[in-house]
């Protein structure tokens, strides 16, 4: 069985997949994370446990890594929670409450302190304190404190903006509802739970009063903050654990540790289990004697937390896009169980991908019933991976195997081994779907590729409803009252089929009988209100717009990052149009290669991998070759997210939807930040080693000045900053007779010498 096991892991890690599966991996992680997040960030209803979730986020952000081009910016490994629910007042955080990066083993800790030292140029044995506390499972909660009083609490929401739970946080005993010697103004964070004891206790009152029945701790602890009712949450025993801080007039200490003190002091309950600790394997010591005591402690726990100790150092290394570089959640280790296959369905995403899910006869996993299970593709379910290697010693699933599930890993959760010697007699091999389930429309498997896809387009409704959903969505257009049920609802009538139908809503259905306001559960004012939000999104931002049409590997960054580079849809358009040539060459010789490597490999000899991609790009004409140099050239906009873009540009219907879409519309231009800067407008590329400020700085710190950056040296390069060892494209640049800054000039220009 652990054979069979090693043989899988070791053929579905990222390495051993090509940029095809990869992308299929991407869109299938995507989608299975973006679905958890609601469930339970703003559901409170989980459908896939912490494990789960945690091994699927690593092995999306491992993708990522290994493959640039395909992360995507709204992907979930940059999200944080859900958007807030439907009933609570918002609150806008204004220090954004961010997630944690994990780390699943002792090498992941080892590398977390060794990024740390490099980040902050500290050698090896350098001293580095760090606090470890554990991580409690409950919900996250921002507490803001004025003149020591309590004016309001909110949830984490999207990280950006939350709910106010204000009432409901009144009722926690450990929340003080005033504070002396506190700073004027004061953010403290911290986590919601309950114990096991209250939360046996609440469900025995629930079964006796016919309520309902909580599967967990932090489920319980979740649903009772969340109500709308404040006496309901009265008589829950929540309780609270104080461990961060947001917004501060002052600071509280120096250190993290000395901070949860002061904390403490002013009537916090802080984890007693916090510790300080001394480089890695002190860290590692205190997560041992955490998960030893773990069962004793009386309240769920799902890792330990390091902090870097003192502030000073975790103001220098900041934040990634959506965790802080200094802390990282040490998980603990998952479970496995075994189960029955009982029928394996087929869902059809918004690009069209037909991804196989495994129904399973509920089986509890670590405390956590699972009753679904992702089975990747085709391949999968026959015992072999994208490149045909055998897994599970190359048997396949079959309805009613019984099948052992892991939670952690590289995909989560996933089917482990099978069992075939208790396999029915009537179970047989699964045929795979050539045809779309929900239009019927063909789903061809692409050379190369591991997923196949509906042909359908617009046509299928599984892909229809869900893009016009995307498109609605608050990080979209942000139409206020075109929700999921309403969008489903008024695709139904046959009134949306198309995103530019949505603009023309008022015209065809703003009175009569058959109008909106006419619908059940609609009236004058609500059909007013959605017309008003629908006018209003005609002038969305441009970076949007371009995140709403719901491209392949194109989210919000990108949008972002596009929008500022091209200005204009006009400009962007006629990029897409111009590098279309270049880009169908780029897809030949990917292919190219792609047969060049399996040829070699047959006929045991070295890849000719540059000869085959020539060969297939020397039809392209200099203009589409320059558009295509400039559009996979912008700062994080890579060769996949460009031909996405080609190809939805290109396909006629598409652009046919796309060109109605626009002559609706009148986006808003993207602002430069800050437009009286030297640099304002420039295109600059940073190239070498910087010494003063990491790579990521220096991007940041342009941006903010209304500047472009690039990847790549080009004709249209304004400005080069080269570091130490700047390499070819200092070369380049020195060619092109473009103006070159070292970096003490850089940090001059940028206001920071």
């Amino acid at each position: 069985m652990t054979e069979r096991a090693d043989m899988e892991n070791a053929a579905f890690e990222p390495s051993a997949l090509d940029l095809p599966a990869a992308a299929s991996e991407v869109e299938r992680l995507s989608k299975l994370l973006t679905e958890a997040n609601e469930a339970y960030h703003r559901n409170d209803a989980p459908v896939i446990d912490d494990a789960t979730y945690d091994a699927a986020k690593a092995r999306l952000a491992d993708i990522e890594a290994r493959f640039p081009d395909l992360a995507t910016t709204d992907s979930p490994t940059k999200q944080i929670g859900a958007a807030p629910a439907e009933g609570f007042g918002k609150v806008r955080h204004e220090v954004r409450m961010l997630s944690l990066g994990n780390a699943f083993d002792e090498n992941d800790v080892a590398e977390f302190d060794a990024r740390i030292r490099r980040f902050l140029d500290l050698g090896p044995d350098a001293q580095l304190d760090y606090t470890a506390e554990p991580k409690i499972d409950g919900l996250s909660l921002s507490l803001r404190y004025e003149r020591g009083r309590l004016v309001y609490a909110a949830t984490r929401g999207d990280g950006v903006t939350g709910e106010a739970v204000t009432a409901n946080a009144f009722t926690i005993e450990d929340i003080p509802e005033t504070l002396d010697d506190a700073p004027e103004v004061l953010e403290v964070r911290g986590e919601v739970y309950m114990t096991h004891a209250d939360f046996a206790a609440l469900n025995a009152t629930q079964a006796e009063e016919g309520g309902k029945i909580f599967a967990n701790p932090r489920n319980a602890a979740a649903g009772s903050l969340r109500q709308l009712d404040p006496a309901i949450t009265a008589m829950r025993p929540l309780r609270f654990f104080a461990y961060a801080w947001g917004a501060l007039s002052e600071l509280l200490a120096e250190t993290q540790f000395d901070a949860l003190v002061r904390l403490a002091a002013l009537g916090f309950a802080t984890n007693p289990e916090t510790r300080r600790c001394n480089g890695p394997e002190a860290l590692l010591t205190q997560y041992r004697a955490i998960a030893a005591r773990r069962a004793e402690l009386g309240y769920d726990i799902d890792g330990v937390v390091y902090k870097v100790d003192n502030l000073a150092y975790q103001q220098r290394l900041g934040y990634r896009s959506t965790t802080p570089r200094w802390a990282i959640a040490h998980k603990f280790p998952a479970e496995t169980a075994w189960t029955r296959l009982v029928a394996i369905d087929i869902n059809v995403g918004r690009t069209g991908a037909l991804s196989p899910i495994a129904r399973l006869d509920p089986v509890t996993v670590g405390g956590v019933v699972v009753s679904n299970a992702t089975l990747h593709n085709e391949d999968y379910i026959a015992g072999r991976d994208n490149a045909g290697v055998p897994i599970r010693g190359g048997v396949d699933l079959r309805v009613g195997d019984r099948v052992e599930i892991y939670r952690a890993g590289d995909v989560i959760p996933k089917v482990r081994d099978v069992d075939v010697s208790a396999r029915p007699e009537h179970a047989v091999p699964y045929d795979y779907p050539e045809t779309c389930p929900e239009c019927g429309s063909p789903a061809p498997r692409e050379p190369g590729e591991s997923v196949r896809r509906c042909s359908g387009g617009l046509i299928c409704p599984a892909q229809r409803i869900a893009r016009l959903k995307h498109f609605v969505s608050r990080p979209a257009m942000d139409i206020e009252g075109l929700g999921d049920r309403e969008i489903e609802r008024f695709h139904d009538l046959g009134w949306i089929r198309e995103p530019a139908d949505i603009f023309t809503l008022r015209d065809r259905f703003e009175s009569g009988l058959q109008s909106v306001a006419a619908l059940e559960g609609w009236g004058d004012t609500s059909a007013k209100n959605l017309f008003r939000a629908i006018e209003a999104a005609r002038t969305q931002d441009f970076s949007r717009l371009l995140f709403a049409l719901g491209i392949r590997h194109l989210g919000e960054v990108a949008g972002g990052d596009l929008a500022r580079h091209y200005g204009s849809w006009d400009a962007f358009a006629a990029a897409a149009d111009a590098a279309a040539p270049a880009a169908a060459a780029h897809r030949v010789a990917e292919e190219a290669v792609i047969a060049e490597r399996l040829a070699a490999t047959k006929e045991g000899r070295r890849a000719r991998i540059s000869e085959a991609r020539a060969k297939a790009l020397t039809s392209v004409d200099d203009e589409a070759r320059a558009a295509w140099a400039d559009m996979t050239g912008i700062d994080g906009i890579g060769a996949t997210l460009a031909l996405a873009i080609c190809d939805a540009l290109s396909a006629e219907r598409e652009r046919a939807a796309i060109d109605a879409l626009l002559a609706q519309l009148d986006p808003k231009p993207p602002e430069i930040s800050d437009a009286t800067s030297p640099v304002a407008g420039l295109t600059i590329v940073f190239t070498g080693t910087l010494e003063q400020m990491t790579r990521q700085e220096a991007k940041a710190r342009a941006e903010a000045l209304g500047a472009k950056v690039s990847g790549s040296v080009s004709a249209k390069t304004d400005l080069v900053v080269a570091g130490a060892n700047a390499g070819s494209k200092g070369a380049k640049a020195a060619e092109l007779g473009i103006d070159t800054i070292d970096e003490k000039a850089w940090l001059s220009l940028a206001g920071r010498a």
